[in-house]
């Protein structure tokens, strides 16, 4: 099982981090209608996914 993480810690990684969708790099903003990919431009961009690590 993956050990739970502390609330904190989880929004301090996770919250206001944006994935550009076309380079894959990381932005972090708190308004993400005005927020573009600061490498190439794209403002298609999603919420960083929490991976779920598995024990086996």
């Amino acid at each position: 099982m993956a050990k739970p993480k502390d609330p904190v810690v989880e929004e301090r990684v996770f919250k206001n981090v944006y994935v550009c969708r076309k380079c894959n790099s990381k932005i972090r903003s708190g308004k993400i209608e005005k927020t573009k990919c600061r490498k190439c431009g794209s403002k298609s961009l999603r919420l960083k996914k929490k991976d779920m690590k598995t024990a086996g």
